[in-house]
């Protein structure tokens, strides 16, 4: 089909558009609003700017782009089709079925040229907050006098009304503006409609104000058709080396069919005949679907042609760059191939009970402070809790707009920003990434520890403050229901060392686990140290989620002890009083559900015996799962309500995490009465009370 009344770009951006309607109308399901009005801005950046190599969609030196309303996917799979990435037009008839490569939002490990897994909105807009972080400190330590950048791109985000709606979104624009990240240049599909109808029954501001009060440029282009308009504002921001920028771009949602301007075209196919009135609009074959005329076929491969031609020339000032920089070529070669330094591990330290006790937060700051020091390419921080979360509080490593080489990230209180733009540094490559907050904060932070598992992506979280341990700051800060809630995610390891060397150990865990985010969880009170000399081995326990710290008298068990985090010693402690009343008794450590089920069955069976059902679990948190552990035999001591202010130990005696208590209800097990039926009433009348 060919239309020659219009131009190859108008051509062009009308075929990016009704392929968007087509597959929303194939799969009777999906958002053809977007797409329809936000198809030119589209076209311009990825025709006009956008540096991409569709052969080899992880090329360093790319340009990104995200799509932060990830609900208009459709327009993302035309444009990977029609730039030449591995996307074809099969797969674009598939979108949004079982095992296709065109799932209903975008997803990074599934699809080429899909830089991040986004949808639920505004996690992108901190995504992209990440990745123009990622390019400022690469790039300010590879990049050499006298010779081509070695990373020097662009970040760019097609942003929604609901985006900026999103609280995420304030956060990551308040530290982008403070951080002057001037290579983030945001697209604002500015069409006036959400889901449920216009944004002036919830949205009335100035969004660009907002902006302007973040420090970033803002700009304003009236006609989303005009693209010469959209070409110039584009060129506007990269102009602007001070600040990010944002484009606020006016368009019609669903423009050119019957719905358009209305909530009816977001989430929803336009219908049959609303889609052979559209294409009609556009002058295209009404009968046909998925039309691709040719020229626009030949048109839009040159940009992919281009940007091949540009890797090719950075490949070769790379070589140049290696001949005088070998140790730094080798070290971004090895951290975009995502691994690490030879004896990256080689310093991290071991304890023993001589070392005296020590928070496992404390020995967390020791460990990741030897990681740091072998592995140059950690980025990461704290959200204004350095000095809790035992990160580096100086300030004088601190990443900031006149100091963008160095690697110590404050976040402020920015929580969700920090876990989504984490998410965002850890898809750039070329870095590994960490971020620290209290434990009762992960709340803050679910949605965007969720895409990261969901993105098969690697970042590690650290959680301090772990229980009622945190003390007098009361249960407003005490977790109870968070290290559930956060083993409940698919594709995460959650760790919560029971003392110094498990939470060594837990580090190398983060730094050696692909495809997984990992979740560190550490005390805030001090804990002994476990004689390994005497005990089982951190170092090959803890790897394994679980395993035996401390073996039963004759090496029988009748009775097992399991516990996580603080709970450890206490269990040990127990374990003492009970074989002295003469019941041969195990311990078994559990820092990770999740890595003792990837064990095989003998040697989960090994650690906890189907004969030996007799059992008690104990952990400061939420009892919910604990059961599949314990048997119908067993029994749990663990929190079934919120805490209280007070001094921590008072908070452990008040709650049973006593030695005395775990003996009368190991006890209660034995004689066939697993649950305290007393100690359950006292928390529930507690709660009420």
């Amino acid at each position: 089909m060919s239309n020659p009344k219009i131009s190859i770009d108008e051509l062009s951006v009308n075929t990016i558009r009704l392929l968007s309607v087509d597959m929303v109308q194939k799969a009777n399901s999906g958002h053809p609003g977007l797409p329809l009005g936000a198809a030119p801005m589209a076209y311009v950046l990825w025709s006009r700017f956008l540096r991409f190599n569709p052969q080899d969609p992880k090329w360093p030196n790319r340009d990104r782009f995200v799509l932060s309303a990830g609900h208009g996917s459709a327009l993302l799979y035309s444009l990977l089709h029609l730039y030449g990435y591995d996307l074809s037009l099969e797969d674009l008839k598939q979108f949004r079925q079982m095992d296709s490569k065109t799932p209903g939002h975008p997803e990074s490990h599934i699809t080429p040229g899909v830089e991040v897994t986004t949808g639920p909105l505004g996690q992108g807009f901190a995504n992209g907050l990440g990745m123009a972080m990622a390019e400022a400190h690469l790039g300010a330590v590879y990049n050499k006098e006298g010779h081509a950048p070695v990373q020097d791109h662009y970040t760019y985000v097609l942003v929604s009304d609901g985006d900026l709606m999103e609280g995420i979104a304030s956060e990551a624009a308040s530290l982008a503006g403070h951080l002057q990240l001037s290579k983030m240049i945001y697209l604002y599909d500015d069409n006036n409609i959400s889901l449920d109808g216009p944004t002036n029954l919830t949205y009335t501001e100035n969004p660009m104000k907002r902006f302007d009060a973040y420090y970033w440029h803002t700009q304003h282009v009236t006609d989303g058709n005009d693209l010469d308009a959209i070409e110039n504002a584009i060129k506007v921001a990269q102009s602007v080396t001070d600040r990010p920028s944002i484009i606020a771009v006016r368009t019609i949602i669903g423009f050119g069919s019957p719905l358009a301007g209305t909530s009816k075209s977001h989430g929803s196919p336009l219908g049959p005949e609303n889609v052979k009135t559209t294409k009609t609009f556009y002058g295209f074959d009404p009968e046909q679907s998925f039309q691709v005329p040719q020229e626009v076929y030949d048109h839009l491969k040159q940009p992919g042609q281009r940007g091949a031609e540009m890797q090719k020339q950075w490949d070769a000032d790379f070589a140049k760059y290696a001949e005088s920089f070998k140790d730094e070529a080798d070290m971004f070669k090895l951290s975009f191939d995502g691994k690490l330094p030879e004896g990256w591990d080689k310093d991290l330290p071991v304890y023993t009970p001589a070392d005296g006790e020590l928070a496992t937060r404390q020995a967390s700051g020791k460990a990741l402070d030897a990681i740091k020091k072998s592995v140059p390419f950690m980025f990461g921080g704290s959200a204004d809790l350095a000095s809790s979360n035992e990160m580096d509080k100086s300030g004088s490593d601190s990443f900031q707009p006149a100091h963008k080489a160095n690697r110590n990230v404050w976040w402020g209180v920015r929580e969700h920003a920090m876990g989504a733009a984490m998410n965002g540094i850890a898809h750039h490559g070329g870095l590994r990434t960490y971020g620290g907050t209290f434990l009762t904060f992960s709340d803050y932070m679910r949605a965007a520890i969720r895409l990261t598992a969901l993105a098969e992506s690697t970042a590690t979280f650290v959680f301090t403050h772990d229980s009622i341990g945190l003390g007098e700051d009361g249960p407003t800060h005490q977790p109870v229901e968070q290290v559930l809630a956060l083993r409940t995610i698919p594709n995460i390891v959650v760790l919560r060392p029971a003392d110094a060397n498990e939470s060594t150990e837990a580090w190398r865990i983060a730094m050696t686990t692909p495809k997984s985010p990992v979740v560190l969880i550490f005390s805030r009170q001090k804990l002994p140290i476990l004689d390994q000399t005497k005990l089982g081995s951190a170092r090959e326990g803890v790897a394994k989620g679980a395993y035996i710290l401390s073996e039963a008298d004759g090496g029988q068990p009748q009775f097992i002890l399991i516990a996580t985090g603080s709970e450890v010693a206490l269990a040990m402690k127990a374990q003492v009083e009970l074989q002295k009343a003469g019941t041969p008794t195990r311990v078994v450590s559990m820092p990770s559900w999740e890595l003792f089920e990837h064990q095989d069955k003998a040697y989960r069976e090994k650690v906890l015996p189907p004969t030996v059902r007799k059992r008690l679990a104990i952990e400061a948190g939420s009892p919910i799962g604990w059961h599949k552990y314990t048997t119908d035999e067993g029994g749990v001591i663990a929190m079934n309500r919120f805490g209280e202010s007070a001094p921590a130990e008072e908070l452990f005696e008040k709650f049973g995490f006593t030695v005395e208590n775990v003996v009368k209800r190991a006890q209660g097990v034995l004689a066939g009465h697993p649950e305290d039926e007393q100690e359950e009433k006292k928390q529930v009348v507690a709660k009420g009370n």
